[in-house]
């Protein structure tokens, strides 16, 4: 359980049906400015879904495949590997009607929560234009890169303050 009642639950094959929904839903107002519309729309969504399903299993296998919810109700979907010396944010989203509201702040605080009590680094990419950009910029995340249409963010602990010695 993290704050606002929000549970984070692993992927289960009951899922799909969501999970396509979402990606659709993140993934429509992109292709409407390329022209995708109705059925070609949708095939290309489906396509790049299970693109993108098989190529975080593949890429990922030991990450953390979960579904955000509150009171039962899918809103989202949070995947995070954990190496050695970092979290690495995989993907989140969140359907509309649920952004906007500190979900995914909440989210991303316990990541960093998380990272600080094992003194890692919380690494995420973003695409160039996504409004999440300006959260991630608030919650302390810099930009280390910037690969074609994706900025590399990177939070860090604040190191413990080391004492200053003094010459008598």
């Amino acid at each position: 359980m993290i704050g606002q009642a929000l549970r984070l639950r692993p992927l289960h094959p009951g899922d799909a049906a969501f999970l396509r929904r979402l990606y659709a839903e993140v993934r429509t107002p992109e292709l409407a400015l390329m022209g995708f519309e109705g059925a070609a729309a949708d095939a290309f969504l489906d396509m790049q879904f299970d693109a993108q399903q098989r190529h975080y299993q593949a890429t990922y296998p030991q990450a953390r495949f979960d579904i955000v919810e509150r009171a039962g109700i899918p809103l989202g979907r949070l995947y995070v590997a954990s190496e050695a010396d970092a979290l690495h944010v995989i993907d989140i989203a969140l359907l509309a009607q649920y952004r906007g509201q500190g979900i995914g702040s909440t989210l991303l605080r316990t990541l960093q929560d998380e990272a600080a009590r094992d003194d890692r680094r919380l690494g995420l990419n973003v695409a160039q234009h996504n409004p999440a950009h300006a959260l991630y910029m608030r919650l302390g995340f810099i930009e280390t890169d910037l690969e074609g249409m994706y900025r590399s963010m990177q939070w860090r602990p604040t190191p413990p303050a080391v004492p200053t010695r003094t010459t008598p």
